[in-house]
């Protein structure tokens, strides 16, 4: 039997396949909410319940943490109406379904954001891709401010949960507030949340992973999508992701899903499918809970060569299944 046509069982959930549908920023919401486009897209692409899983694309925790105009939201108790449709169309269709939630920290715009912004150390962030706008002017975060990020994000996972969802996914890759304080690049501190050492630019992470698990409870999927490798000078490490990992899922993730850093979703020199394998190879010989990988899968022969591989144990796609919504079933039933 095809392995991408295995279940698994991730926490306490089982899976149905080890296809993902990965979080894509679709710009389809209205003032944070959802709208009858966003439920329309997820709709068409999730029937049948070909993609086993869907990571919901990123949403903004705090108003100071958006990212884009028509980013999804999860930071107010109104969203949690529009999150349940959302929620029970795709239950519906027969996947699993988490959000993605998130801040923005340095990588939010000037005209999103209508404040200062925060960040690890008041660095702008140097991602090319991010920096297409004007990026907000930030200051180095107290531990007052990180307090209340910690809680935002808590608040943020509650109303998912409300909602329906079968868990969340903590976002800290492609340059956002959490990857900002795991890359020694824009990590400058030198108190408890160091960017010297790996122990201190993960502190965060593990202060929201079991504030959010003891909140929500054993049931409820809780997973991080790592921006592992900068893959460039200065930055964050494959060696040190995997080192990280495991202190990562002790504190109560269940899953990790793997990406790049400052770098985006793009490495530099590569386009062939899996180009972050080296990445979630290292990271997986490390933990026990699934890890999921994303970048360049355009076909079911690619996705089943990364898993007989043991690059990963799920196959996360975006832009096939975005640009060709029958994509996960021709797949799955060839």
């Amino acid at each position: 039997m095809s392995k991408l046509k295995q279940t698994i069982r991730v926490g306490k959930t089982e899976i149905n396949n080890r296809l993902v549908m990965a979080p894509v920023a679709l710009e389809k919401s209205n003032a944070g909410k959802v709208t009858k486009e966003l439920l329309d897209y997820y709709d068409v692409r999730t029937k049948g319940g070909y993609t086993g899983f869907v990571i919901i694309e990123h949403s903004f925790i705090r108003e100071d943490g958006r990212a884009s105009t028509n980013q999804l939201s999860s930071s107010d108790d109104s969203d949690i109406a529009g999150l349940t449709k959302l929620a029970d169309i795709i239950h519906k269709n027969g996947s699993k379904t988490v959000m993605q939630i998130s801040h923005a920290g340095a990588a939010a715009k000037k005209d999103v954001v209508l404040m200062e912004g925060i960040s690890p150390s008041g660095i702008s962030n140097p991602n090319k891709v991010l920096g297409k706008g004007d990026l907000q002017d930030t200051h180095e975060m107290s531990h007052k401010e990180i307090d209340l990020v910690i809680q935002a994000f808590v608040d943020a996972a509650i109303r998912v949960k409300k909602a329906g969802f079968d868990g969340v996914e903590l976002h800290s890759a492609h340059g956002y507030l959490l990857n900002q304080f795991f890359s020694p690049i824009t990590n400058k501190r030198t108190d408890d949340y160091t960017g010297r050492t790996i122990e201190g630019r993960i502190k965060l992470h593990i202060q929201i992973i079991k504030a959010i698990r003891e909140t929500v409870g054993e049931n409820f999927l809780l997973g991080m999508r790592l921006g592992g490798c900068d893959y460039m000078e200065g930055g964050s490490t494959i060696d040190e992701a995997a080192i990280a990992a495991p202190k990562l899922v002790e504190a109560g993730l269940d899953f990790m899903d793997i990406s790049g850093g400052l770098c985006f979703f793009i490495r530099a020199g590569h386009n062939e499918a899996g180009y972050f394998g080296d990445l979630s190879e290292a990271v997986k010989k490390t933990i026990s809970v699934p890890v999921i990988l994303a970048g360049g899968v355009t076909n079911g022969i690619d996705a089943e060569k990364l898993l007989t591989e043991n690059k990963a144990d799920m196959i996360a796609v975006g832009r096939p299944i975005s640009q060709k919504e029958s994509w996960a079933k021709e797949v799955i039933e060839s």
